[in-house]
């Protein structure tokens, strides 16, 4: 698909999350902010629902995987109101009953171990065509069960796994490189037997070319994504916190109206 079609796909993610979270006036918008590229490339070109398994690692990333979910045709639009609210199916953190993907993981860091599993189910099934995704964020790499989980499949040359890592230096605490550094992050994973790529996250390009060659690579592969949790929304304000946006009802307006004027 081109380069430009991703990028309306992206900012199609984009402002389903606004209108996802514009009803309760603040919520985890920057996640989709920072990985909608991610997830256009990955599920416009490479997912295949239905013969492919998706893992979301961090749980409040299931917002981005919400509003992807309607352009594989595994949710629909129609669903997305009712994210977040009481008693809903599309919850603001997911669970183990989320709908769309295949696992959500609760503790940060566990999602790799999860899809490692699938891996070598897939294996075990010589299911050989399947492949297993999984999205996680830069500030799970400060848990030991990350690398745990990068060493063993490594050593099981588990090729039928890909990684997308959303490096958008952010946490809950704060900048993720104020409370741990965890780069080089290319090289370390490398070091682990992985075969690494390490692109712009919001070039939608570079990311569906980095897909396509992680997953012709021999054993793991991990696709790193450089991005920001306020990115392809100026009408954020200056210092808006891309963790947990607060989003009051004349600037959800604001975004919607800027998202839909850039896809008319």
């Amino acid at each position: 698909m081109p380069a430009q079609n991703l990028a309306r796909i992206a900012d199609r993610i984009r402002l389903r999350a606004v209108r996802m979270v514009a009803p309760h006036g603040l919520g985890y918008l920057g996640q989709a902010l920072s990985s909608a590229e991610l997830f256009a490339a990955l599920y416009a070109n490479h997912y295949r629902p239905g013969n492919d398994d998706i893992v979301i690692s961090p749980g409040h990333y299931i917002i981005a995987a919400f509003a992807a979910a309607p352009d594989v045709g595994v949710l629909d639009e129609a669903a997305l109101s009712s994210y977040g609210q009481d008693g809903a199916k599309l919850e603001a953190i997911g669970t183990e009953q989320s709908p769309a993907v295949d696992l959500t993981c609760g503790s940060l860091g566990q999602g790799l171990s999860g899809a490692i599993g699938f891996a070598l189910a897939r294996r075990f099934k010589t299911d050989s065509g399947a492949r297993v995704f999984v999205l996680m964020s830069d500030g799970e790499l400060e848990e030991g069960q990350v690398w745990e989980a990068a060493m063993f499949a490594a050593h099981h040359h588990l090729d039928n796994i890909t990684v997308l890592l959303d490096a958008n230096d952010s946490q809950v605490d704060g900048p993720v490189s104020s409370i741990t550094t965890i780069e080089p992050i290319a090289k370390k994973w490398e070091s682990f037997g992985w075969a690494a790529f390490d692109v712009d996250g919001h070039d939608a390009a570079a990311v569906d070319a980095a897909l396509s060659a992680a997953t012709a690579s021999p054993g793991p592969a991990i696709v790193i994504g450089r991005t920001s949790t306020v990115h392809g929304l100026a009408a954020l304000p200056p210092g808006a916190d891309g963790h947990f946006i607060k989003l009051p009802a004349d600037l959800a307006a604001a975004a919607i109206a800027e998202l839909e004027a850039r896809l008319a």
